[in-house]
């Protein structure tokens, strides 16, 4: 059975399911098939599907990465000037003693370059990473409610040049981007003075049911399936590849960019056009992928990463060492240049691109095909599934495809110049789950890096101890250091020294708040401080699955504000000092540069929370941590059953299918 016949297959597979459910009316059923377009200024004007016309005069070419692009250097220079008046507000709150801090803003305000330069990174994990992200993004927001009183740390986002992620923390930036850099308070309808955003992280129903949304729950609908189908038929007829990444992307729009239509014609490549993002207002959005070669299932640890900004899509990595402009991907190129003057324009999806950071496909496969998946399926059920997967990576339809912009481009390094395809996948697959990489680049003098880590790596031999599994084990942190050490990777990068695993569980380092690299003198090269933020438990369990696809409101928030939480110690419960000591770790690059007198209370601040170098590489008893704070009441919705009917009829579907001859 060809790929495109299957899908087509499992669609119709599922529109059967709606047969017990509840009957949908012919203005329902209208109203699912004439989605009304996304009101979001777009360069896809023809939706989902990408267009083929004459390329710009200047036609697009492969940049070599040996620096900033024109475009990211000339909005730089919007964006520090405007982190400037928020940076002095935070910093103004953050009580450091000894350090007029507003004098020291103002002294170096006509030199941006002197002055702090913040990057945030957000994990993948699935929704737990979103969710967490979330909240701690909601503590750094000056626009949340009570985030700008004494100690607090809102405005730290509005301080801060670049915010990355992966999986989904690509989700979670993705979807902010998509409604307009909008707050979190105004995503989750708890801000009652915005408008038109409150109705997009409804997860109640997972992706594969759909959101309801005014009383029509339009994924239950069989029109609903069929502007699914329809989108990506129609992508697939206009002569490009499709994959489930198409699928998944698409279903996930729904939740993320929003409930009516999933904003099938927002790119990428949009947010560069919006006045909002070319005004400085927010930082610089930026979603990692790894790449896999044809046929593998295992990502190597020294994988090319691709990273995706609104001006462009490529790498740093030596490997390739090339962008071309986002708005363009999807255009034949070969040896740097477009085959001809037809471009491509419309590819960069954002549903698709932040699918295309989250795949997971091949850890589904991985995953299935083990032996922690009995209790999930049956053994012949478990069998096809395995069959079906096996039959989908053998035709890399497990992963996103694109046409390959680095064909023929620099053969002697790049092992994908022989390819007109380029596979991505999910980008975490090389163990690097925090997307670092981006922030690390020398050329972005990156001073300080909050990392966001909801990586679900603890103690998967206790997997009936719900509150053992699923925290971070700073796993994420030692595969970027062991990169940065590769010679062959690493282009000039340098990254804090981070002890082995065993040593984060032994000290608690995943636990709580760690800086890493506090003395810039003793590093190997110019690399910024690193604010591990580990996913714990301080009000709620977040430690959730990542593959637990639903959640009410109330599990939702709950798991937001256990992140927001994390970023402010409890509003100051666990160390009243934890402000004070996230100002000295923004401050600390800045005035090694400037050369600066570091003041006592930082001091006092770096020995309570940066690294010593002391290890403990023995085996570390089972993990399983106490609740930090007064946990709150919450009642589950039985989130991430997989076996609720429309996904098992899908998945028993795609295994019939498998079984007859895939």
């Amino acid at each position: 059975m060809k790929y495109s016949t299957l899908l087509t297959s499992v669609s119709a597979a599922i529109l059967t399911t709606t047969a017990n459910a509840r009957v949908v009316s012919p203005d329902e059923a209208q109203l699912a098939n004439t989605l009304v377009d996304r009101a979001f200024p777009a360069n896809a004007p023809h939706g989902y599907t990408p267009q083929t016309g004459n390329c710009p005069s200047n036609r697009p070419t492969v940049r070599a990465a040996n620096g900033l692009s024109s475009n990211e250097t000339a909005w730089l220079e919007v964006r520090r000037n405007a982190t400037v008046q928020p940076m002095r507000d935070l910093l103004g709150r953050l009580n450091i003693t000894g350090l007029d801090t507003t004098s020291y803003i103002n002294n170096h305000q006509n030199n941006a370059s002197a002055l702090p330069n913040i990057g945030i990174a957000v994990s993948g994990g699935g929704y737990r990473a979103m969710l967490n992200g979330a909240g701690i993004l909601e503590a750094f927001d000056n626009r949340t409610s009570n985030a700008t009183s004494a100690g607090q740390l809102g405005g730290l986002l509005q301080s801060t040049t670049y915010l990355t992620g992966l999986s989904g923390g690509s989700w979670l930036v993705g979807s902010l981007y998509a409604n307009n850099f909008t707050s979190i308070d105004s995503i989750l309808g708890q801000d009652t003075s915005a408008s038109g955003s409150g109705d997009v992280w409804q997860l109640g129903n997972d992706v594969f049911t759909g959101p309801a949304t005014s009383g029509i729950q339009l994924l239950g609908s069989a029109g609903y399936y069929s502007s699914l189908q329809s989108a990506i038929s129609d992508k697939q007829k206009a002569g490009f590849d499709i994959s489930l990444t198409d699928y998944w992307g698409r279903a996930l729009s729904y939740q993320l960019v929003n409930a009516t239509d999933g904003g099938p014609a927002f790119t990428w490549s949009s947010i560069a056009k919006q006045d909002w993002f070319t005004s400085g207002t927010a930082p610089m959005p930026i979603i990692v992928s790894d790449s896999r070669a044809p046929g593998e299932v295992i990502v190597a640890s020294n994988t090319t990463v691709f990273t995706f900004n609104p001006w462009e899509f490529g790498t740093f990595d030596p490997t390739v060492y090339g962008f071309v402009p986002m708005e363009y991907v999807g255009t034949n190129f070969s040896a740097g240049t477009t085959l001809s003057n037809q471009c491509v324009t419309g590819f960069d999806n954002v549903g698709f691109v932040m699918g295309t950071s989250a795949t997971l496909f091949n850890q589904v496969l991985t995953r299935v095909n083990g032996t922690n998946t009995t209790s999930l399926f049956s053994s012949a059920l478990q069998d096809g599934i395995v069959a079906v997967l096996k039959g989908v990576s053998s035709s890399d339809n497990d992963i996103a495809d694109y046409p390959n912009p680095f064909y023929n481009y620099r053969s002697s390094t790049n092992s994908y110049a022989s390819s007109r395809q380029l596979t991505l996948v999910d980008g975490g697959e090389d163990l690097q789950n925090v997307p670092l990489v981006p922030l690390i680049q020398p050329v972005r003098h990156v001073d300080v890096i909050f990392a966001i880590d909801s990586s679900a790596d603890t103690n998967a031999s206790l997997p009936t101890n719900a509150s053992a599994i699923n925290w971070p084990d700073g796993a994420s942190l030692v595969a970027t250091y062991e990169r940065s050490l590769n010679a062959t990777m690493q282009n000039g990068t340098a990254f804090p020294a981070i002890p082995d695993i065993n040593t984060f569980m032994n000290l608690g380092l995943n636990n709580r708040p760690t800086f890493f690299g506090c003395d810039a003198a003793n590093q190997t090269g110019p690399s910024p401080l690193i604010v591990y933020l580990p996913n714990a438990p301080y009000v709620y369990n977040s430690n959730v699955s990542t593959f637990d696809l639903s959640y009410n409101d109330t599990e939702r928030n709950a798991i937001v504000l256990n992140g927001y939480n994390g970023a402010t110690q409890g509003n100051g419960t666990l160390d009243k000092q934890w402000g004070t000591c996230v100002g000295c770790a923004i401050l600390s690059r800045s005035l090694d540069r400037t050369g600066t007198t570091v003041p006592d209370v930082c001091k006092q601040c770096f020995s309570k929370y940066c690294w010593d170098g002391t290890t403990n590489s023995t085996q570390p008893a089972s993990y399983i941590p106490a609740m930090k704070l007064k946990a709150v009441s919450v009642t589950t919705s039985g989130a991430g059953k997989l076996g609720k009917s429309l996904l098992a009829a899908l998945v028993g579907t795609i295994a019939a299918a498998a079984i007859s001859g895939f």
